[in-house]
């Protein structure tokens, strides 16, 4: 099963092996409120942890997404170019945004887990 670690900007990554699935929380989600549109990544971009991955609008903002982890874009989830109220309907798990190839898995320590999210949610 993957491990899933969270930014405390509310973006999410699932780890299996060594790439990672991006998204952004259902708290994230639930907080934008109806999302209109995801801009997601060119397959191939690199990125650096913590750099602009993404970009979201909906009916009340436009948002960056955030990249959780350094590597390289291998796959991203065209459904939500058709359908961004994915994002809400499921922002945990069908609404990814993109796959990425780890670079340096040392920087899930950055990162937190479920639990160490939750809590983090109730000083919000």
């Amino acid at each position: 099963m993957a491990e899933m670690y969270f930014t405390k900007e509310h973006e999410w990554v699932k780890v299996s092996g060594n790439t990672g699935k991006v998204g952004i929380s259902d708290h994230a989600a639930h907080e934008l409120g109806d999302i209109t549109f995801v801009e997601l990544p060119k397959v191939g971009k690199t990125v650096k942890q913590f750099e602009v991955l993404a970009a979201i609008e909906s009916v009340k903002a436009a948002s960056d997404i955030f990249s959780p982890l350094s590597g390289k874009v291998i796959a991203v989830n065209d459904e939500l170019d058709a359908t961004p109220e994915v994002v809400n309907e499921s922002a945990e798990e069908k609404a990814w945004m993109a796959e990425i190839e780890i670079a340096d898995a040392a920087e899930l320590k950055n990162l937190m887990t479920q639990d160490q999210y939750t809590e983090y949610l109730k000083t919000l």
